[in-house]
């Protein structure tokens, strides 16, 4: 073993004996530490100034609880958490999750891949990440709107335009955001619009936010394919999940000439060998937010596989490219396999970290193209900056300048990427690409910065 390689197993160890339990950040730790031997045996600097303890170890983390009633005249106490965890490159910047698996652990792994993440996209922004473990599930809008301002009342004196600045993610969209917004600026009593993103158009948010992590991700998996000589006119796709990042990045794959077969809910999975609708999906997820055994109801041709996850369609119809774009290790070592039988090209991640470390070894050794979720999904990130960037000047955008510039943020992370791993002897490497790119900019910023 390598003094680098031994350095690196030394800071791990310690990151399991600090964060017991924490079995996700763990994983999310362990896969950028794969790709760093090489770069700390370059740049013994980063080891002198101790860059991969502190990069494990939050700037701050806030935990809190959340009382709030329901209909009822209930009392019920959620737990609420935000983790500041990386500021060297700019103010903290991540997504807000609600959902009953949300613990410190999940919110630590995320807030640690969104710090590269953000370093992708070459825009002044550091990484952070929250939550809490309710459940907006079969609630009333008037449940989510007392949640969100008890959320608020105590996360507002963390944030800030230039200190932290949350958005949306799974369980938090527009009607969530709206009612967190309005709180911040009832206890604030001021007008920050640039204190969240996710906003609605009208009052301070971005055209194409909502559109931006679907169509990045598809974006950065047409490069990928270009790079390898293809593209997606003709290829057949499966996207898994249904909410906005899974129906966006359908609706780019098929405007960029390939067809999605398969989609999926927490439920079960839908398989529609003409296509997905995307006018009914739409109607199903979003408006009647109903399961989507319900597009297979209204859809005779479409079968639903009840309790199966979208991987399963590969063994009915030949798939050229995966997108995971659900949630955390929702495509196993077994679902490699499958789509590896069925002539898969390319899996790229929409989510964060979907795929586990056994099905990305399995891909890579089947030669499939695998764009990790660090690079491919950061064009919401990108499009929750550029939000920032309309609110400081009060400026608001076309949806074509826009789409414009995550095109470009979204080559330019592609160009990242591959320009790294080139530049580290593997070539067509996304996954060391990504963590190399990504954590470089931000050590070197570190250690700019002094002992801080």
């Amino acid at each position: 073993m390598s003094p680098s390689a031994k350095q690196i197993d030394k800071v791990f160890q310690q990151v399991i004996s600090r964060n017991p339990g924490e079995h996700e950040f763990h994983q999310a730790v362990r896969e950028v530490f794969d790709s760093l031997p090489t770069v700390l045996s370059r740049h013994p600097e980063y080891v002198e100034a101790s860059i991969l303890e502190r990069l494990c170890e939050p700037e701050r983390q806030i935990i809190f609880r959340i009382p709030w009633t329901d209909d009822a005249g209930t009392v019920h106490i959620s737990r609420g958490f935000r983790v500041q965890y990386n500021s060297a490159l700019g103010p903290y910047k991540g997504g807000l999750r609600f959902h009953p698996s949300v613990l410190l652990g999940t919110v630590k792994f995320l807030g640690f891949e969104q710090v590269f993440k953000n370093a992708l996209t070459g825009l002044p922004i550091g990484g952070g990440k929250g939550g809490s473990d309710f459940d907006p599930k079969d609630r009333s809008d008037a449940e989510i709107m007392r949640f969100c301002q008890s959320f608020m009342t105590e996360a507002y004196r963390h944030l800030g335009d230039r200190v932290d600045v949350p958005a949306g993610d799974i369980g938090v969209g527009r009607r969530e955001i709206g009612y967190l917004f309005g709180q911040y600026k009832r206890i604030a009593n001021r007008y920050e619009s640039g204190v969240i993103t996710g906003k609605g158009v009208t009052w301070g948010g971005s055209l194409l936010r909502t559109e931006a992590t679907g169509y990045g991700t598809v974006f950065f998996a047409e490069h990928m394919l270009r790079a390898a000589g293809t593209s997606f006119d003709g290829t057949t796709a499966l996207v898994s999940g249904s909410g906005n990042v899974a129906i966006y990045a359908i609706e780019k794959v098929h405007e960029l000439g390939g067809t999605v077969v398969g989609a999926s809910d927490s439920s079960g999975s839908v398989y529609d060998p003409d296509g997905i609708d995307l006018d009914l999906l739409r109607e199903v997820k979003e408006v009647s937010r109903a399961r989507i055994s319900s597009y297979a109801e209204q859809r005779p041709q479409a079968q639903y596989l009840e309790g199966t996850r979208v991987w399963a369609v590969a063994q009915k119809s030949a798939v050229d490219v995966a997108l995971p774009c659900a949630t955390q290790n929702e495509l196993d070592e077994d679902d490699a396999a499958t789509l590896i039988s069925s002539g898969v090209t390319a899996v790229v991640e929409g989510a964060n970290m979907p795929t586990t470390p056994e099905a990305i070894r399995r891909l890579r050794e089947a030669d499939v193209l695998f764009g990790p979720g660090k690079a491919a999904n950061a064009g919401g990130v990108a499009t929750s900056a550029l939000e920032m960037q309309q609110n400081a000047t009060r400026d608001s955008w076309s949806a074509e300048y826009t789409e414009q510039r995550l095109s470009e943020i979204m080559e330019n992370v592609h160009t990242r990427c591959a320009s790294t791993a080139e530049e580290y002897g593997i070539p067509g490497d996304y996954v060391a690409g990504a963590n190399i790119a990504g954590f470089t900019q931000v050590a070197d910023a570190m250690l700019a910065q002094g002992v801080i």
